[in-house]
């Protein structure tokens, strides 16, 4: 999608409301701005969100089953029952398996940890787990990010004469609940936990905070590590977890993370959501999707740490292969797009094709939204089955597309951006219909047209250090608390654009009363429009430049729009 075609939308200011959050809080007005514009409008909303403190977090028994399952989990540990952790093999259910495998170390619980093996069993809990559970002398299984509409499986584990206890944030199937001694999920209708938005990881925190009294702050990293991967809002209880979680991924105990953080080239640095995201969390999700997530489980649990560097290595050279496959399929979805005119054109792109790689389609997927800036679905196909996963845009739910569509879907499961599905080979021109004429009263053509929310327009003379230091109080950012936007209108392009690498620019921009230089990642092409002496708008987040001299103030753009061009 071409860069030009970006339509801003720039928050309205909000003088009175900002005055009262200043006044309350003594803080600079652009931070009001920022936290009205996240729809945080008290003061006491505005404290909390700043000072993210440990003491804010709920009451966990507030959460609907924790007694149950506290009290459930407090008779294994007093009749020395064994107890089974199923897990998800994504960053989130890793992260999971391992926060409430170390709970129950400290409890002196014998423990067993299961994950699925991706492309041999698929997502969530199946019917083969129940007489393995049995052959293991189980007493207790507990699932963590998986579980909440697994009703066939959870039956056969309770006539196995198992308990079963269910962890996870996905959304159930309405009212419905399967028939475990206890499930927790913040999204089953009749939860009241103030907090609907934690990740699974955030829940087996939660039943440490409820057992223990307390979450110990030496597993926060897990937690923080967990939360940003499965890319819940940081907001509320995750932005608490997140913002004091990131100092203990900096300072881990924990030789398999000491061992990815070395291996990564991140060691030492200053952990930011970034770093998790695009590079702790991708090397923990290739064992998944190209092998079995049961190595990055081992590496998050390892006390060894030559074995922890064996791992994270072994998690290094499944990253690569992963890289190398994605940009197959990507290529190969992206030609497919290209030569179909009615694909192409169609509100919610899906594109099928045996022999994709499994592990790797949820990627192809957002990178192909990246383009097209539409919902899609990208389905490899087996034996006569389809296996997909779908990544979507802002104002189009995916799981209640799909739920629409269940009559052409084996099964399904997901969010509001990305979900998961699986359907007959014969029915995937069906799936594409029914869930393109579902689109058609969900989307608007607006919607295909890339928008860029933009917190407030300043002028270039505010501009500095201390003001780049002081909004950093609204960090950590991630999903429902973006990287601050800006505008500044009407400024001079004071040198011609460089060209950096292969599609970067970098000019300098000024307003006649300061002058900075402006870095365009992937934006090269746009060099033929900077002229030296025209006229801009440009939209940008601030960040500094400080390679090899003192920190200065630097513009990372985002959008720019021509005013005038050079006569």
């Amino acid at each position: 999608m071409d860069l030009l075609t970006k339509r801003w939308i720039i928050q309205p200011s909000n003088a009175l409301l900002q005055k009262t959050i200043c006044d309350a809080l003594n803080i600079h007005p652009i931070i009001a701005q920022l936290l009205i514009n996240r729809q945080i409008t008290s003061p006491s909303q505005a404290s909390s969100f700043l000072s993210a403190e440990m003491s804010f977090l709920f009451n966990p028994f507030l959460l609907t089953d924790m007694d149950r399952a506290v009290a459930r989990i407090e008779q294994a540990q007093k009749k020395s029952e064994k107890i089974l952790i199923y897990g998800d093999y994504d960053v989130d259910g890793v992260t999971s398996s391992a926060l409430l495998r170390r709970l129950f170390n400290r409890l002196g619980i014998q423990t067993v940890n299961y994950i699925p093996h991706r492309m041999e069993e698929g997502y969530g809990l199946n019917q083969e787990i129940a007489p393995f559970a049995k052959s293991q002398g189980i007493h207790l299984l507990i699932t963590v990010d998986c579980g909440i509409n697994a009703f066939g499986p959870i039956e056969a584990i309770n006539a196995a004469g198992i308990d079963v206890i269910v962890i996870d944030h996905h959304e159930p199937d309405g009212h419905k609940l399967p028939a475990a001694f206890a499930v927790i999920d913040p999204k089953r209708t009749d939860c009241l936990y103030p907090f609907k938005h934690l990740s699974a990881v955030g829940l087996v925190a939660k039943l440490m905070q409820a057992i223990l009294g307390h979450i110990p702050l030496e597993d926060l990293d897990l937690v923080a590590l967990g939360t940003v991967a499965d890319v819940v809002p940081l907001r509320g209880e995750n932005r608490i977890f997140v913002k004091n979680g990131l100092p203990f991924i900096e300072k881990t105990n924990k030789p398999g993370l000491q061992a990815l953080l070395e291996v990564a080239k991140i060691a030492g640095k200053k952990m930011k959501p970034y770093y998790i995201g695009f590079i702790l969390g991708p090397r923990l999700n290739a064992a998944g999707r190209m092998d079995s997530a049961t190595i990055s489980l081992d590496l998050l649990l390892s006390e060894v740490p030559s074995e922890a560097y064996a791992l994270a290595n072994s998690l290094e050279a499944h990253n690569l292969t992963r890289q190398k496959m994605q940009s197959e399929v990507v290529e190969e979805a992206m030609s497919m797009i290209e030569a179909d005119e009615i694909l192409k054109a169609q509100a919610i792109i899906v594109v099928a094709k045996p022999g994709w790689h499994k592990g790797v389609l949820g990627i192809v997927a957002s990178r192909i939204v990246d383009k097209y800036n539409r919902p899609t679905v990208v389905i490899s196909i087996e034996d006569g089955v389809g296996t997909g996963s779908a990544r979507s845009v802002d104002g189009f739910h995916l799981h209640e597309a799909l739920t629409s569509c269940a009559a052409v879907l084996e099964n399904y499961g997901g969010h509001k951006r990305a979900a998961g599905l699986r359907l007959k080979h014969d029915n995937i021109d069906n799936f594409r219909q029914a869930i393109n004429d579902y689109a058609q009263a969900a989307l608007g053509q607006e919607k295909f047209i890339p928008s860029l929310q933009i917190d407030g327009e300043i002028p270039l003379s505010v501009l500095d250090l201390s003001l780049i230091e002081t909004i950093g109080s609204m960090e950590p950012y991630g999903e429902g608390n973006p990287t601050p936007v800006f505008c500044s209108r009407n400024l001079i392009v004071k040198s011609p654009p460089m060209l950096m690498g292969k599609d970067t620019i970098k000019f300098w921009v000024s307003d006649g009363d300061k002058a900075f230089s402006a870095v365009g990642f992937g934006m090269g092409s746009f060099k033929d429009m900077v002229k030296l002496g025209a006229q801009v708008d440009i939209a940008y987040t601030l960040g500094i430049d400080d390679w090899n001299k003192a920190p200065v103030v630097q513009l990372m753009l985002k959008d720019i729009k021509e005013v005038k061009p050079l006569e």
